[in-house]
């Protein structure tokens, strides 16, 4: 009887492990981010925001409470149903959602030229469309 033979076979490496721990790194970060913005959009006074945020005065000022809900949503939804494995195909479009706001808060940003949040948004973006696409076809969660 050789070695090899008592021996217990070992999986291969296929860097799954280390991209799911970084998917979930990602999901939480961003989760606990845009779940902090949206409670702060959906229940400061606007007055309050547009001292802070400059894109709030005007026409967009009846929207951050919209904004709001869809980030605390969005938030919710990166962690919760992959976690709990529930529907865990929400993950993927709560990430895509996220991806689109960030994409749209690029472009108005651009038209209002407040270009030094630009990097903060595409940043967010890029790091919700990997959550997505991980999560889609690298490393999806099984659903219960």
């Amino acid at each position: 009887m050789t070695n090899e033979t008592a021996l217990p076979a070992q999986a291969p490496a296929d860097g799954k492990k280390g991209l799911n721990i970084a998917l979930w790194g990602v999901q939480i970060l961003l989760g606990l981010a845009f779940f902090g913005a949206g409670l702060m959009k959906a229940t400061t006074p606007v007055e309050e925001l547009a001292a802070n945020m400059p894109w709030v005065q005007g026409a967009m000022g009846s929207y951050v409470r919209f904004i709001g809900v869809s980030e605390v949503l969005g938030g919710l939804g990166l962690v919760l149903p992959a976690a709990t494995r529930i529907k865990p195909g929400l993950t993927v479009l709560a990430a895509l959602a996220l991806a689109v706001v960030m994409v749209l808060a690029t472009v108005t940003h651009v038209v209002r030229g407040e270009f030094d949040v630009i990097a903060f948004n595409l940043v967010l973006g890029g790091l919700a469309a990997f959550v997505a696409w991980g999560r889609a076809k690298k490393a999806p969660i099984a659903a219960r």
